[in-house]
């Protein structure tokens, strides 16, 4: 019988850092890695993508795969498995996923697999401009083994301590480490060996998100462009994408009221907003993204 393959999951609100993380990883893997990801968008790689039945694949260098999930979780994995053989594969879960019904799914549903373990982003920054945690948030520090205080460098030391108390009243058994941009060393999120899970109890339906995306060849304005950011409707939970400003390039991403921008070579304008109810301020968006156009 073939040894199982070990799955890591990867949980965090919108725009704590799990592709910041994911991007890490690649760059250090030491091992056949396949990466099966839910925001696919946030990553640029220019490399050559398969065809699946479950998923669209990536390939990377150094026999590593990057997929987006298009399928049922179950059918991909198994698909992963069945073509690349890896020796490792990590799931970055969306952000509203209950992480509990997801680690007892590939724990109960996948025998080619053992979990491995489950990371958990905490966006210091969001963590402080937003304390209230839900019932989504809640579930996800409560399985996670590892607990990653991401963005600690946009805090005071005083909020990270104060953070770190609360995310232990949820959970006081995992390892929890402060990073800044996801930057761990892969060695200490895996080969963790864990027991295995209790079965989640029944849940009513959750919050519905919902996005749109805006595209554009012009660029934008960017003093105009920063202000409009600032002014965003608190429906905006998160916007991310590539845009350009005064002919510079870059990824953009959005959470928490907060604006970050990274030197990164893209073509056109394109900008995803997510949030509860976003498409009924979908026209006034546009229309202020719009004003922002050179």
């Amino acid at each position: 019988m073939e040894p199982r393959t070990p799955i890591s999951l990867i949980t965090g609100a919108l725009g704590s850092g799990k592709t910041t993380l994911l991007r890490h990883i690649l760059q250090d893997a030491q091992q056949r890695l396949a990466v099966l990801m839910n925001e696919f968008g946030e990553i640029a790689i220019d490399s050559r993508i398969l065809p699946g039945e479950n998923l669209r694949i990536i390939e990377l260098a150094g026999g590593c795969v990057c997929c987006e999930l298009t399928g049922e979780f179950e059918a991909a994995v198994n698909e992963i498995i069945g073509r690349f053989r890896p020796e490792l594969i990590v799931v970055e879960a969306t952000g509203v996923a209950d992480a509990d019904t997801l680690a007892y799914e590939v724990q109960e549903n996948l025998p080619q697999v053992r979990l491995d373990g489950v990371i958990h982003m905490i966006d210091a920054y969001a963590s402080i401009e937003h304390p209230e945690i839900g019932r989504t948030a809640r579930s996800q520090l409560q399985q996670a083994d590892i607990l990653l205080i991401n963005k600690i460098d946009l805090v005071e030391p005083a909020a990270v301590e104060e953070i770190e108390r609360q995310v232990r009243l949820y959970n006081d058994r995992a390892r929890l480490l402060r990073c800044v941009r996801g930057n761990v060393e892969r060695q200490v999120l895996f080969g963790l060996g864990l027991p295995l899970r209790e079965p989640p109890p029944p849940r009513g339906p959750g919050a519905h998100l919902e996005s749109f995306t805006y595209t554009t060849d012009r660029g934008l304005d960017r003093a105009r462009f920063s202000r409009w950011i600032a002014g965003l409707p608190p429906e905006v939970y998160r916007a991310k994408g590539f845009v350009r400003l005064d002919g510079d390039r870059f990824l953009f991403n959005y959470v928490a009221g907060r604006m970050d921008l990274e030197e990164f070579p893209s073509e056109t304008v394109q900008l995803v907003f997510i949030g509860p109810r976003i498409t009924s301020i979908r026209e006034a968006i546009i229309g202020g993204l719009r004003n922002c156009e050179v």
